[in-house]
C-alpha cells in the first residue's frame, strides 16, 4: 500500500502496463477503464493520475487485471522534483478543451430543442447530464472553464425544463390547511395536458384516495381552467406547489394522507422526478414507463388509466413492505 503524505513529492500515481498483442479485447477494456478514471497518458502504456486511496485501489485492480491477462504492470508513486514539474503535471489535467467540446455540443442541441417531444427531451436531458457529470468527476483541478461550463449547463437545463413543463408552477408559501374529502366528491379536476409525473401522480392520488368519482379535464393552458373546476399543478391552481412540497405532496397534506407510509414512498418518487433532490431507487423505472407511455398513448385519459395501473402496483408493493415493517417492529417489542 502506498502511503500518502502532505508533500508535493507523493501527490501522483503512475501505472505502467504492457499486454500481449493477442489480448486486444483486454487492452481495449483496460484503456476504457483508464480513460473513465481520468488518467493522462504520458506515452503508450504509462498513465498518470493524482494520488489518493480511491485512485490507488482502482489502478491496482487494473494492474492485477493486466497481469491476469499475461501482461506486466507496475504501480508506483511519482515524485516531482520541483514546483515547476508539479505544475506541469497539473497542467496535463487541464479539462478546458473537454468543457469546450461539451459547450459546443450544448449549443448544437439547443438549436433543435423546440422540435423535440417530451420523451425525447427527457432522454436528451439525461444524456447531457451524464456527460457533464462524467467530465466533472475527472476534473481534479477545477478552473474558470468548469465554472463557465456549469453556468452554461444551468442555462440549457432551465430551457429544457421550461420545454418539458412550460407552465410548471412556482412554489407558493404558507400553511397547507387540512380539508374534508367528503366536500370534494364528484368534482371536475383540471390540470395541464400531457401530464408528466407530478400531474399524472396527483390525478391518480385524487381518484384513488380523495375523490373516487373525479373527472379530469386536460388544459392546453392554465387560463382555460373552468371556474367550477378544481385546478392542480399550475400557478393559481387550488392545489399546487407549496414551499418544498410538489403538488402530489400538497394534496397529501391537504387531505390528511401523510400518515400513510406507502403513499409517502410514492411521494418521494414524484418529488425526486419533478424537482430533484434525494434520489429514489424506483424513480428511474417509473420515469422510463411514463416516457414510453407518452410515446404510445396520445389521449390523456388513456394515459392516466395506463399509468394508474403502474402506480397501483407500486403502491401495493410499498404497502406490503410497510406491513412487513410493522410486523417486524411488533416482533422486536418485549
Amino acid at each position: 500500500m502506498i502511503r500518502y503524505m502532505d508533500t508535493p513529492s507523493l501527490s501522483w500515481l503512475l501505472l505502467i502496463v504492457s499486454l500481449p498483442t493477442s489480448s486486444a479485447t483486454a487492452r481495449m477494456r483496460i484503456w476504457r477503464a483508464l480513460k473513465a478514471l481520468g488518467c493522462m497518458a504520458l506515452r503508450d502504456g504509462a498513465y498518470l493520475l493524482p494520488a489518493n486511496a480511491e485512485h490507488e485501489q482502482a489502478l491496482q485492480e487494473l494492474a492485477d487485471e493486466c497481469t491476469g491477462e499475461g501482461g506486466n504492470a507496475w504501480l508506483m508513486a511519482v515524485h516531482p522534483r520541483s514546483a515547476d514539474e508539479a505544475a506541469a503535471y497539473r497542467q496535463l489535467f487541464d479539462r478546458s478543451d473537454d468543457y469546450g467540446e461539451l459547450r459546443k455540443s450544448w449549443k448544437e442541441a439547443n438549436r433543435g430543442l423546440a422540435q423535440l417531444g417530451v420523451p425525447e427531451l427527457a432522454r436528451l436531458q439525461r444524456k447531457l447530464q451524464r456527460e457533464f457529470d462524467a467530465a466533472k468527476a475527472i476534473d481534479f483541478f477545477p478552473s474558470a472553464a468548469s465554472v463557465e461550463a456549469e453556468a452554461a449547463w444551468t442555462d440549457l437545463n432551465k430551457r429544457i425544463d421550461s420545454l418539458l413543463s412550460p407552465d410548471e408552477p412556482h412554489p407558493t408559501r404558507g400553511r397547507v390547511p387540512l380539508l374534508d374529502a367528503a366536500k370534494y366528491q364528484g368534482r371536475t379536476w383540471a390540470t395541464r395536458r400531457r401530464p408528466w409525473v407530478d400531474r399524472v401522480g396527483s390525478a391518480w392520488l385524487i381518484r384513488r384516495f380523495i375523490d373516487t368519482k373525479a373527472r379530469f379535464r386536460w388544459l392546453a393552458k392554465p387560463s382555460d381552467c373552468p371556474k367550477s373546476a378544481l385546478g392542480f399543478d399550475f400557478d393559481g391552481a387550488t392545489f399546487t406547489h407549496v414551499d418544498d412540497r410538489v403538488t402530489f405532496e400538497t394534496l397529501m397534506a391537504s387531505f390528511g394522507l401523510e400518515d400513510n407510509a406507502a403513499l409517502m414512498r410514492m411521494a418521494a418518487i414524484v418529488h425526486s422526478l419533478d424537482v430533484g433532490g434525494e434520489p429514489v431507487a424506483e424513480a428511474k423505472g417509473l420515469e422510463a414507463v411514463l416516457s414510453g407511455a407518452h410515446e404510445r398513448v396520445a389521449d390523456d385519459d388513456a394515459l392516466l388509466a395506463e399509468i394508474s395501473t403502474v402506480l397501483d402496483s407500486l403502491y401495493a408493493h410499498f404497502e406490503r413492505e410497510a406491513g412487513r415493517g410493522k410486523d417486524n417492529n411488533k416482533g422486536n417489542t418485549r
